[in-house]
């Protein structure tokens, strides 16, 4: 029925009531339907105005309650049949245990709880609007965006930036396992990100020093702060320039194989490649000695932001490596042989630097420094190693890493940094030294990540250690969903004792990564393409 607006501020209740008789005996079902119709969204700069991707079905005038209500009801038991068909596979497998089906479909809070926004592309806006300056070339960013909308979350409820790259690079196997056209669409937004650039200057809290907020040919932090203008306005992050972090263009051109792995949608690729090109290009700045392996900047440049590398390491290295490898794959499948080239001798020359720099004996050193944390065990030290398998890159004439050094550096791993720490009940701590002792050399080196751990388990399930990995999880799940309470807010960081950080995060998604190896393993997974692109070149 009819009823006011109300003013704003002003405190509202409602009640629905439905009355029914109830032979004796018997019984009756009623079915409620509850809806919310908010189709407008101003960011915190209110310079535009988006409309939520419902309305392009149920319109934007505000008035779609009783229309989304019905639905529901109409819909539902469908709803619920589809959502069983999903997840019975996993739930009636026995040789699963019951905290990891738990962890992996309640995870999903995040992708709805996460400050999201689907939004459609507005009516008006044309292919230059969207593309800028800089990216005609992304031919297909236009009609895709248009069909499938623009697609956002926050880091972390406390940690406010949209699609925050270097977190997302770990909780996108969620959204390309799931939703993969969202997952394509906010590869888009990042593409064309890179293309163009904003020359504002922006001191940064770390340094001091002011810089550019975001150059052309380098991936961004994040596409935006709700309280302004996302899309229009990227690079909300202040405490680093992260035009020189190490990690972003590399988890990029990452993500584009893993997409393409996963979709096997050609057109993307093609669009991808170019900028692919250009983020390596760039990157190939930091091999400041042209060895194939790029050096870390003597800061915290990469993911772990406090937490300091000199020189060649395990992570950057790692990522650059197998950055560099699927930069061959996708040549030789485009047909550009003198990428293919370039990238092959890269390779050649950052693999043999990467063992000799880098490898003890059991595993990876932390970086290359010779300091005094340099031989600490990072859990994060095969994270190349992860993409590279989810995409079947792992073997053959493809392999990077030893797979007998991968095995032993996971190895390692499991009996310090999980086993060894907090009586192997807490998942791995990020850092530990090679006498048992967790690395507190940063406020990052002794906390447990989540995402990292679960990541870190995809990989051991990935090389044969299943029992490891399950175990290795096994500890955060129990953590945070029995011991914290923290069940639908998983933090991004916890310590042994009394310290956790960012509730509800958004790289704990990474547990998807887990059940696409368990699907490998089983030949569940879609199996990697073969090279039978068209060339690029005539």
């Amino acid at each position: 029925g009819k009823s006011r607006l109300t003013e704003k501020g002003e405190v509202m209740a409602a009640a629905v009531c439905a009355s029914c008789r109830v032979p004796a005996q018997g019984h009756r079902t009623l079915e409620l339907a509850l809806a919310w119709d908010m189709p407008c969204v101003h960011f915190g700069s209110k310079e535009k105005l988006h409309f939520r991707r419902y309305t392009r079905f149920f319109g934007s005038g505000g008035d779609a309650a009783p229309a989304l209500s019905h639905h529901a009801l109409t819909h539902y038991e469908e709803w619920e049949r589809k959502i069983e068909a999903w997840q019975n596979p996993i739930l009636e497998n026995s040789q699963l245990p019951s905290w990891y089906k738990s962890a992996l479909f309640n995870e999903l809070y995040f992708m709805t709880d996460g400050g999201t926004i689907w939004m459609e592309v507005p009516p008006d806006c044309s292919a230059k609007d969207l593309q800028g300056p800089g990216g005609a070339g992304l031919s297909h960013l236009f009609p895709f965006l248009r069909e499938y909308g623009r697609f956002a979350y926050l880091e972390g409820q406390e940690y406010r930036m949209y699609n925050t790259y270097d977190v997302h690079f770990y909780a996108s196997f969620a959204l390309i396992m799931l939703w993969p056209k969202l997952q394509i669409s906010l590869q888009y937004d990042i593409a064309v990100t890179v293309v163009n650039e904003d020359v504002q200057p922006r001191q940064y809290l770390m340094c001091g020093q002011t810089a550019q907020v975001k150059l052309k040919n380098v991936v961004p932090h994040d596409i935006g702060d709700p309280g302004d203008e996302p899309w229009q306005r990227v690079n909300a992050y202040l405490m680093h320039d992260t035009a020189d972090w190490k990690d972003l263009n590399l988890k990029f051109v990452l993500q584009v194989y893993r997409d393409y792995c996963l979709t096997h949608d050609s057109l993307y690729l093609r669009d991808m490649w170019p900028v692919c090109q250009a983020v390596m290009e760039s990157e190939l700045k930091f091999d400041t000695d042209n060895d194939g392996l790029i050096e870390n900047g003597g800061f915290a440049d990469q993911t772990y932001d406090a937490w300091v590398v000199h020189g060649a390491s395990a992570y950057c290295g790692g990522l650059w490596l197998a950055a560099v490898c699927m930069m061959v794959k996708m040549a030789e499948m485009l047909g550009d042989a003198e990428v293919q080239q370039k990238y092959t001798n890269i390779l050649s020359r950052g693999k043999e630097a990467f063992e000799r720099m880098l490898w003890n004996g059991k595993y990876y050193n932390y970086d290359s420094s010779g300091n005094d944390t340099s031989s600490s065990i990072m859990s994060d030290q095969c994270a190349g190693q992860w993409f590279l398998g989810a995409c079947g890159l792992d073997q053959g004439e493809f392999e990077v890493f030893p797979k007998s050094h991968v095995v032993s550096a996971l190895r390692t791993i499991f009996e310090k940094n999980v086993l060894g720490f907090a009586g192997g009940t807490m998942g791995a701590v990020n850092g530990m030294r090679p006498d048992g002792v967790p690395d507190t050399s940063s406020v990052q080196s002794n906390e447990v990540w989540i995402g990292v751990v679960y990541a870190l388990a995809a990989t051991m399930i990935q090389e044969g250690l299943v029992e490891e990995g399950f175990r290795t999880a096994e500890g955060c799940y129990r953590t945070v969903w029995e011991q914290l309470g923290m069940a639908f807010q998983t933090p991004e960081a916890y310590r042994e004792k009394k310290v956790y950080r960012s509730l509800a995060y958004m790289r704990p998604l990474s547990i998807w990564s887990m059940q696409l190896a368990l699907e490998r393993q089983s030949g569940g997974a879609p199996a990697p393409p073969l090279p039978s692109l068209d060339p690029i070149h005539p």
